[in-house]
């Protein structure tokens, strides 16, 4: 396997989602026709393995062998029975007052990677996916209308301290994209010190509306 179809898998791997074939070649700053024969290279190279090269269009993605399904759905299965994480109620709190936001931002204001994060509030019915009207290659994350009626609002401006949490997340990738991006534990600190709110407590995950009782029943332990 050659550099760049190194280079390739790995970029697959972290979006973790479909991108189309002339994002990827301005991305590793080559020509569309070099993506071509790296794909081409990886799609043999994985044949056989547990992951797969999917192509639909003119975009490809990584996903998991047809082979692995039964696994794939049990570990599922048993992830949706388990409580939700801290990081999942801080990326369910973010998608809550400052969505629609790509993941990206929202990668920017956590600190770290949030796609498989994502994939379960999705997985839950508590995140939705729609297109970008402004970059068709990417995408938005919002929360469902069942989250919402869940949590008993009727527009997301009711939910509780919504302007003033609202503010604050502008107000820190504003921040941060004047100094750069703090990591977790520094924003912590920093919410401790400076009196900013972890917003995460206002969001009442209790209740009866959800056929997932444990997840209802949720605490706030880390990951």
């Amino acid at each position: 396997m050659n550099r760049l179809t190194q280079k390739l898998e790995a970029l697959l791997f972290y979006l973790a989602e479909p991108v189309s074939v002339s994002e990827l070649a301005g991305m590793l700053k080559v020509d569309t026709s070099s993506i071509e024969d790296a794909l081409r290279e990886l799609e043999t190279a994985l044949e056989g393995h547990g992951v797969q090269l999917l192509k639909n269009a003119d975009t490809v993605c990584l996903v998991t062998a047809p082979e692995a399904s039964d696994e794939i759905r049990a570990i599922v299965k048993e992830e949706m029975t388990k409580d939700l994480s801290k990081a999942s109620l801080e990326t369910l709190s973010i998608v809550l007052y400052k969505g629609p936001i790509t993941r990206s931002e929202i990668d920017h204001i956590r600190g770290v990677n949030s796609t498989f994060i994502l994939r379960n509030l999705m997985v839950r019915g508590l995140v939705e996916k729609i297109d970008n009207p402004k970059d068709q290659r990417s995408f938005l994350y919002r929360p469902t209308n069942a989250l919402l009626e869940h949590l008993g609002v009727t527009s997301i401006d009711r939910l509780p301290k919504y302007q003033e949490s609202k503010d604050i997340l502008e107000g820190f990738m504003q921040g941060a994209a004047n100094v750069g991006t703090p990591g977790t534990e520094e924003r912590s600190m920093n919410a401790q010190e400076g009196g900013e709110e972890d917003i995460t407590e206002d969001i009442d995950l209790t209740g009866e509306n959800f056929e997932d009782k444990e997840l209802l029943e949720h605490n706030r332990r880390d990951d």
